[in-house]
């Protein structure tokens, strides 16, 4: 199983290609902003990494982040635990203002979801 570090909280074992939102949430105890569901459309599941960040990235990840202007953070409801990695955990609940976390999130990324380069 992969190893999620995450700063200033611990390290854990993640089963292998869950979604990292969710692994956030429920193996690491974060309370981990995700308003849109898990849909890549709000950035408020934004994570920062310092070790292991992915070289893909799903195509509705690099389209909002290219949106809203945003660099040097990705958004943890499109990424799949699949290696280990360290992440700073930048979008939680706490000091947000927001009632709660956000709407549930599934524990799979639609089949037709279409992964590319993070660098392209």
């Amino acid at each position: 199983m992969p190893k999620l570090t995450v700063e200033g909280v611990g390290t854990f074992e993640v089963p292998a290609g869950k979604r990292l939102v969710l692994a956030l949430e429920e193996d690491a105890g974060i309370d981990q902003l995700h308003a849109c569901g898990g849909h890549a459309r709000c950035t408020t599941c934004r994570v920062e990494f310092i070790e292991g960040e992915p070289d893909k990235m799903t195509k509705a990840e690099k389209e909002c982040l290219k949106a809203r202007g945003l660099t040097g953070v990705r958004l943890s409801c499109q990424i799949l635990v699949d290696h280990d990695m360290t992440v700073r955990a930048i979008s939680r609940l706490e000091g947000s203002g927001r009632k709660d976390v956000g709407n549930p999130v599934d524990p799979e990324l639609p089949p037709d979801t279409e992964w590319v380069s993070k660098d392209d």
